[in-house]
Parts: structure tokens; sequence; C-alpha cells
């Protein structure tokens, strides 16, 4: 999600390391916080308004790691606004320099079909030309190849689309989605939200199935979530990799809004921006909310995949006829004693360190706004537990669920 804000109404939550490259060394969680499982290894920033090999610097939504090169992959949501639409590769060593700022090493202009630039979004309404608003990147060893989810651009009749591209940002293939993903217009009665559609993306540890998130409740579903309560569920979609079928669906309810703005005016949203593989049967899911005047926050939960009903036939979801996913709270990022909490959409596994702990890296979008950073959190998290399937051996041989009857849901 974008937000458009003033910066009057993040004056409260901001400080002044956010105009610097680096940082004070992170704050260790609080007493209460001391047998935690998860804890803060490193923090920097990157200002806004940064150029990175000739590009305005921003809009980061989505980062992963691709373990044999040691880099990290990171998505613009820039929509071709202030520059092309783009990746990053970037060096971190959150063990080693826990406040230096990552080494930017790398840009690319992602591509369509055609070869060209996607283009800007002032280009006039109704043009076939897709407008991208990237949310979520997923690199796939086995494939060599960059996975990308876009929520597109309803004012201009853009669509949800998952897109596989080279490392070099020329198209490889679009990934097909349901009908269901496509919005209903006029009015909207049905499918994603503007601004609330396709927002996380990860891919199982065997490298077979890749898993959507939605950010916010589709309209059919309910509604959006309030200070006073939860709203709908989000549908979270698995996708065979070969083939792009959709596989199952599950439900998640993100929480109510956990605090009330702070002005008179001004959003107060929370949802879903981003989700990664944590064994064969678990998600991570990252939470994050926004209150005018109050500023961000994000919790971190665990959903376990085996826990909830297959809604992918629903066409509505609707309380009874179906069982959520259960989710166990991991992580509040207010308890880890950080300045302030930015913007984050972005996860993925990094290095593990010499104890077997993973390394959770987490980085957030600074909206191109002047009053917010690039935030880029390292938390220590432990250890993966054996999994009996080795990347990509199962893929050939599991079973793939037939096509839902009138592509639904719908």
């Amino acid at each position: 999600m974008r937000f458009r804000l003033q910066a009057r109404a993040l004056a409260a939550t901001l400080t002044a390391a956010l105009v610097l490259w680096g940082c004070a060394a992170p704050r260790q969680p609080p007493a209460g916080n001391a047998d935690a499982p998860i804890r803060l290894l490193a923090q920097a920033h990157i200002v806004a308004g940064t150029e990175a090999l000739g590009t305005p610097w921003g809009g980061i939504s989505g980062i992963d790691y691709d373990a044999q090169s040691g880099q990290f992959w990171l998505i613009s949501d820039d929509r071709s606004a202030h520059a092309p639409a783009r990746i990053y590769t970037a060096r971190w060593s959150p063990a080693g320099q826990p406040t230096q700022p990552p080494h930017i090493t790398g840009v690319f202009t992602l591509l369509t079909e055609q070869g060209q630039p996607f283009p800007s979004p002032r280009q006039r309404a109704g043009s076939p030309a897709e407008v991208p608003d990237a949310e979520a990147i997923r690199w796939h060893a086995g494939r060599q190849r960059l996975w990308w989810a876009s929520e597109g651009d309803p004012a201009r009749g853009g669509i949800p689309r998952v897109h596989e591209s080279q490392p070099t940002g020329q198209w490889a293939r679009d990934i097909p989605l349901l009908q269901a993903f496509t919005p209903a217009f006029q009015p909207q009665r049905t499918g994603p939200r503007s601004n609330a559609s396709l927002e996380g993306l990860a891919l199982s540890d065997d490298g077979c199935t890749a898993w959507l998130a939605m950010e916010m409740a589709w309209v059919q579903d309910g509604p959006r979530p309030t200070v006073q309560a939860a709203g709908g569920p989000v549908r979270i979609t698995a996708l065979d990799v070969g083939t792009g079928q959709a596989l199952q669906q599950h439900a998640y309810t993100p929480d109510a809004v956990p605090r009330a703005r702070r002005l008179p005016w001004g959003p107060e949203v929370n949802g879903v921006s981003e989700i990664l593989a944590d064994g064969p049967h678990h998600l991570l899911v990252l939470e994050r909310d926004y209150s005018a005047g109050a500023g961000f926050g994000a919790r971190l939960y665990r959903a376990d995949l085996r826990s909830g009903s297959d809604t992918l036939a629903l066409p509505a979801l609707q309380p009874g006829n179906h069982t959520p996913l259960q989710k166990t709270l991991l992580l509040d990022f207010a308890a880890l004693g950080l300045a302030t909490v930015d913007n984050l959409e972005g996860m993925t596994w990094a290095a593990p360190l010499p104890s077997g702990e993973r390394v959770l890296v987490l980085v957030s979008d600074d909206n191109f706004n002047a009053a917010q950073s690039t935030q880029w959190l390292a938390l220590a998290y432990p250890p993966a537990q054996a999994t009996a399937d080795a990347p990509g051996e199962a893929c050939a041989a599991r079973p793939h669920a037939a096509p839902p009857s009138r592509g639904a849901p719908a």
C-alpha cells in the first residue's frame, strides 16, 4: 500500500535520525522481553531523496536474499513516476556492521513483454499499457528468475498481476491469476480493494509453491478494519510455480487497527504487508498499521497452513463457511526499543548466524517522503527445523488440485 501522507502527520513519530545514513546502536529489548526468541541485531537507514546509481532511491516495498551470491534483491513501488519501474541489488552485513547502511550495487529497469520500460501513470486513462505498483519480490534460485507482484492501478484499469523476470529486469512470463483477482467496478461489488490488493509474496522452501497475500479483505468478504473491530478476512492463495495454477487458498484475519489517530483527519489502517515461508507448514505474516498522527506500527505473526479450510471455491467469505488460519503473535515491533517503526513492507531471510539462528531482514517504504527513510532491520530468529524434502524434489510428484468450477472464486 502506498500512503499519501502529509509530513506533519508523521512528525510525532519521526526523529532526526531519519536524515542520517547511519544511526545510533540498536537498543536492546526491554527487560520484560529478555527471554523473547527474537532479538534485534541491527538497524540502519537510507534517507529519502538519496540518489542510487543515477536513480532516485525510495519506495522500497519488497526484499529477498540470494544465498548463492550473498546479495539482496529489492523492488521499488515507483510507478515510473520518478524513474522507470525498477529493481535494485544490495549488500549488507547486519551482524558485522549493525549500524552501517547497505551498499547498493545494481539497478535494473523492469521491462514489459514488448521489451519496453513500464509507462508512467501520466499516460491517459484507458491505455492498454500496464502501470505497475510493485509490492513484493522473490528470487527463485532454481529457475534463476525473479517473481514480483503488482497491486495494479485501478484508476487506469490496472489489475493485480504477478510477473516473472530475468535478473536483468527483462520480461520472462506473466503468471495467470483467477478472474476473481480482477475488481468488478461501477460500483465495485467484488474483488480486491484499490490500494489494498496484492501485497505479499512468498515462495515455499522447495521452490514449488508461490503464496500470494492480499493486504485487506476483498469487497465481498468484509469491511476494512477499524479501531473497534478487525476487518474481513484476507485471502492467501497458493500457486504452482511451474504452471501458475491456483492450488489452494486460506483466509487470514488481521487485527483491528491498534491505535486511534491523533489528528481529526487522516487514515486508520491495518493490513498484511508481507508474508514469508517458515518451513513447509507455516507462513510469517507481517501486519503493518498506520494512524494519522500516531505513526506506523507492525507485528509479526506465524500462521499455521494446516489449520484453515480451503476457501478457493468460495465466492464470498462469510462467518460459518470457512475456518481461518490460526496465527501466533511472535513480535510487536514496539517492544524492540526502536526510536521509531517506519512503514515496514519487505521481509526476507538472510545468511544465518554462527549460532544457527536465522537472520530476518525487514525494510520500509519511505513513500518518497522527506519525513521518512528506508529503515533496515535485522532480527535474530530461532534456527530452522529440518525438513524432509530437498528444494524442488517434491514438485513433480505432488498432485495438482483441479481448477475450481466457474473460475471461482469469482
